[in-house]
């Protein structure tokens, strides 16, 4: 079997990547900027807003899976354009496809959100996952989404983040809710779901629900820092028009798959 990676110089990307080489199977992975760096990767670069050349790559290589992690915060071309180029190109070819999407397509609210509920996104970041999850399920009605929150784990944005606030050079939101997610749980969560069945929308995160600045809380107690130094605001003080409170029921997730999905609480601290 071979799998393609599109992203796989991303955090996620490289974890797939790596567990992917562990199990003994054979995984190329594209890249745009920086090379991928794990070992018996075999690395393709390719632009996903080049609709051509994503359909030249897919071609040569005929993967049987692929997994689809390309976003730019800002760039809707590669979030949202990116993203149906990948799905149309792995449907020609015939691969399984599973899609990473985010809790940014949500609104927020103080109830969680199960995984068939449609996207209400608010801002532009949000507004381009949900485009793309549109994109990929016409395209694929077999594809599975999956809906994801902060991705942690050492050498995450999220901690270093954290850190970051820790020693006052950054500040995190103290209304802003989210449910974190280890990098290798995750990554272990999407391999299983390459090898199944499941389409459509699926909640794969973290039972606990954490402000960012109880994050940056929790990372001091693991880490050993100084809480006290933590800067925090919040995102209605700087005129951010955000999702505040985001929670993903993973209970259907945490049914089908045999990957246990930690909370963050036992992540830093157990």
């Amino acid at each position: 079997m071979t799998l393609l990676v599109v992203g796989a110089s991303g955090f996620l990307g490289r974890e797939v990547c790596r567990q992917v080489v562990a199990a003994g199977r054979r995984v190329v992975g594209t890249y745009f900027g920086s090379a991928v760096a794990v070992p018996g990767v075999q690395v393709r670069r390719m632009d996903v807003t080049d609709r051509s050349a994503v359909r030249a790559l897919l071609a040569e290589v005929r993967p049987d899976a692929v997994v689809a992690t390309p976003y730019r915060y800002d760039d809707w071309s590669v979030t949202a354009d990116g993203a149906a180029h990948v799905a149309y190109a792995a449907a020609e070819v015939g691969a399984r496809l599973v899609h990473l999407s985010s809790d940014a397509v949500h609104a927020g609210r103080p109830t969680p959100y199960l995984d068939d509920e449609a996207p209400t996104p608010i801002f532009p970041y949000g507004a381009a996952k949900a485009a793309a999850e549109t994109a990929v399920r016409a395209i694929d009605p077999g594809a599975v989404l999956v809906r994801t929150s902060l991705i942690v784990g050492e050498g995450s944005k999220q901690i270093q983040l954290c850190r970051d606030a820790l020693a006052g050079r950054a500040a995190l939101f103290t209304d802003e809710l989210r449910c974190p997610v280890d990098v290798t749980d995750l990554a272990a969560a999407v391999l299983e779901l390459v090898d199944s069945d499941v389409a459509g929308p699926l909640n794969v995160a973290g039972p606990d629900a954490v402000s960012r600045a109880e994050l940056g809380l929790l990372v001091a107690a693991s880490s050993g820092l100084d809480p006290a130094g933590l800067k925090t605001t919040t995102s209605a003080e700087l005129g951010l028009h955000r999702p505040a409170e985001v929670r993903l029921d993973s209970s259907r997730a945490a049914g089908l798959l045999r990957t246990r999905l930690r909370g963050v609480t036992e992540l830093l601290i157990a």
